[in-house]
């Protein structure tokens, strides 16, 4: 086992792994497609079949032919709301214990994006970190990202000088995921960590400086002498956000904060006399732009909740009956036998 140390193998994994049959294998997900998945196993690299796993997964195999025998129950997850009208949820990396979410220096800063992102960290049970990348094009200043995301270490980096590279390593811990739009510099970031060209990367479009989609796998990456696993993800485009008002609260914990001082409990923050939220937008205390994101993401969150809740319920009528209708079959054909 010890060559799955590099790929964040610890005493939990292998307790959970000690619930299937001795003949099984534990592997981690690295990579995934639509063919299979490759998986580090104690031995190297197998190419698997089965199931709908995700990169970052622990799994056990058969010793065999390697199909899939189980998922070992994730300990986190990073996971973004369906953009269509379904309930369905995006599993984005699994077992994660750091998100980085990269935000580039050459763009504009869209401070509503850095909140999403961060919600979505927050939702994953990880610890978010924001790293500003391509500080050598550009410039943002630290302290107008920590207005965004109170409690959230934020590091400047350059991946052309190695800047702040150290930095924010010494920030992160087991296994790391990087997200953010295309062209954030989330794979070069990734190389910098890594110390050598082993994500692929791809220039910024002229016109309108968006990213191109050069990570189109997730991948799982061991960085043994930092004592990191990095997954890499593909640039997204949208992030919906499902996970508990608990995430939003943690991500906007300046808000919530201000909320345990409003005169009534269940204060809506729209217009109840006493609300302390309202008074610190009138004081210039907290922008008026941060609390109409704060109130669109949690009513985004109730909204995909009851999908999902909807969804969970109309499953189990399914459920109940199709098995009173084999209860039904199941009396009719007794009937007939007597």
């Amino acid at each position: 086992m010890s060559s799955l140390l590099h790929y964040g193998l610890d005493r939990h994994w292998l307790d959970e792994f000690e619930k299937h049959s001795q003949d099984a294998v534990l592997a981690r997900v690295v990579r995934v497609d639509r063919g299979g998945f490759d998986a580090a196993t104690e031995n190297g690299i197998a190419r698997c079949t089965g199931g709908a796993v995700c990169t970052g997964d622990w799994v056990a195999l058969d010793g065999e032919s390697f199909r899939l025998i189980a998922i070992l129950p994730r300990r986190t997850a990073v996971e973004r709301a369906s953009a269509g009208t379904t309930s369905d949820t995006q599993v984005l990396a699994a077992n994660v214990d750091t998100v980085v979410v990269t935000v580039a220096s050459d763009t504009a800063l869209d401070l509503g994006r850095v909140e999403r992102y961060i919600t979505l960290a927050w939702g994953s049970g990880a610890v978010p970190v924001l790293a500003i990348t391509k500080t050598d094009s550009g410039s943002v200043a630290e302290e107008v990202l920590s207005s965004a995301a109170p409690g959230v270490t934020v590091c400047s980096t350059s991946a052309v000088s190695d800047g702040g590279i150290d930095s924010l390593a010494a920030h992160l811990h087991g296994t790391v995921a990087l997200i953010g739009p295309s062209g954030s510099g989330k794979s070069t970031l990734g190389n910098a960590l890594l110390g050598g060209a082993v994500l692929a990367t791809g220039a910024t479009r002229e016109g309108d400086s968006k990213g191109r989609h050069t990570t189109v796998h997730r991948e799982l990456v061991p960085i043994p002498e930092r004592e990191l696993v990095l997954l890499d993800t593909p640039g997204l485009r949208s992030v919906g956000v499902q996970g508990s008002e608990d995430a939003v609260a943690s991500a906007f914990s300046d808000i919530d904060e201000l909320a345990a001082w409003c005169r009534f409990a269940d204060c809506a923050h729209e217009r109840e006399p006493g609300c302390a939220v309202l008074a610190a937008v009138d004081a210039g205390e907290l922008t008026d732009r941060r609390l109409s994101n704060y109130r669109k993401l949690l009513r985004e969150n109730a909204w995909a909740t009851s999908r999902h809740d909807a969804r969970a319920r109309s499953e189990k009528l399914r459920e109940y009956k199709q098995i009173s209708k084999s209860l039904r079959q199941k009396y009719a054909v007794d009937d007939r036998g007597r």
